[in-house]
Parts: C-alpha cells; structure tokens; sequence
C-alpha cells in the first residue's frame, strides 16, 4: 500500500494502524511535511517504509516517488489511500476482489459524490472530471478524483509524464485509458468531519484551474492521439 501525505499529523497514524491489518507492506511518502507528520509515525513505531524530502513538491510527484519504489521491489500492484482519513482502509479488500477478477485492471474507488459534508467545491470538480474524462477516453466512470485505487504497476505510463500535483492522478487515469487499461469502478465507502475538523490541501480556485488546464491539453491530444489509438486497439482486436 502507498500513502503520500502532506501535513496530516492528525490522521496519519490512525490510518497506518487500519491499514497495517490488512497490508503487509505499507510505503509512506512524506511530501515536504512540517507539522511533524514524520515524527508521529516514528514515535508510533509502525512497520512502514518512509521516503521523505524537505520541501512539498505536491501529490504527484509524492505519487511517482513511490510508484517507482514499489517496482524497484517487485511489486506488481500499489494500493493508494490519502492520509486525512476520508477512506476506509478496511475497503481495501474490495479493490483487491476487483482486481484479482481482472488481472492487469486498475480498481477505482467510487465516492458517493453526495457524501455528507463532501465539499461543494470538490463535487463540482468530481463532476466536470467525470465528464470530461469520458469525452476524451470513451470511458464512464463516477469518480475521476479519489485517490482509492489499485495501481496495475507494469501498466502504468511513463513516470515522467504524470504531473506533480493534484491533477496527476486524472492526467494518469486517461494515460491509463488510452493505453487500453481495463478501469473497474469500485464502490467504497468516505467520511467527511464537519467543516473545519478536516484538514485538505485542496485548494478550490487553483487545484480546479490547473484540472481545467489538463482537461484542456488532454482533450486536444485525445484528438490526435487518444482517440486514434483506441480505434486502432479496438479495430485490430475484431
């Protein structure tokens, strides 16, 4: 299993803790932390691998540090889980049902977008991603921005393609697509604390601008690129 996280000294342990009883191996990566996150790990003296860096370089770059450690070690698949608590590490064993059924598929976590005390701001971004994932793969799916999946580890695009921050798990959710990875929508359960208990580092004006950029620049290689490939793949397996 793989945790990037970035100031979640609150919830980190906990999660570790759940997660641990039902992974053997569990790699954190802290993303420039300052609130003494890497601390409170090692004071609970928890069996995880921790990779760390100074300063925050933002969730993908957390994403294709660890990513490339799991295979370095022969891992053939990564399950991510976000370090502030939303999900249940005790779905995990729903990701791995999914995957076991359809080896080399990626297993996505699917949110209730009406979840209680869900954000405004990150509904109405699940929602635009949604559908502009499916314009530019062909592909549905309810939830394009969890951070829930299983990760086919040989399966994945290029590292140096995926973006550093909160987009990159879109950006490689349709590299993915495009490459003719089967995607597996799995429903699972998320909590959200009342308003003001919850730390997230989603910024609303700026994380959404830099999703509509990627949109955009993935829509128009979608034309030249996305599409192509996927008729072609389609085309040749008839």
């Amino acid at each position: 299993m793989l945790v990037p996280v970035y100031n979640n000294a609150g919830t980190i342990v906990d999660v570790l803790r759940r997660a641990l009883s039902l992974c053997q191996s569990v790699i954190v990566v802290c993303d420039g932390c300052t609130d003494g996150t890497p601390e409170c790990i090692a004071e609970a003296a928890l069996p995880v691998v921790v990779l760390s860096y100074p300063k925050n370089k933002g969730k993908g770059a957390a994403l294709r540090l660890g990513f490339s450690y799991a295979r370095a070690r022969g891992y053939d698949y990564a399950v991510t889980v976000d370090a502030d608590g939303q999900h249940f590490p005790e779905d995990i064993p729903l990701l791995l049902d999914a995957i076991a059924e359809s080896p080399g598929a990626m297993a996505v976590g699917s949110r209730r977008l009406d979840a209680e005390n869900m954000p405004s701001g990150n509904t109405f971004a699940n929602r635009f991603s949604n559908f502009q994932f499916t314009v530019n793969t062909g592909v549905r799916l309810p939830d394009t921005q969890t951070g829930f999946r299983a990760w086919p580890l040989k399966a994945l695009p290029p590292l140096w393609m995926v973006p550093s921050r909160y987009e990159a798990e879109l950006a490689m959710l349709v590299l993915c697509a495009w490459r003719g990875v089967k995607l597996i929508p799995v429903p699972v359960r998320v909590h959200y604390p009342p308003h003001g208990e919850r730390i997230s580092h989603f910024r609303p004006f700026a994380d959404f601008s830099r999703i509509f950029i990627l949109n955009c620049i993935l829509f128009a290689t979608s034309l030249v690129y996305g599409w192509p490939r996927t008729l072609l793949r389609k085309a040749f397996r008839r």
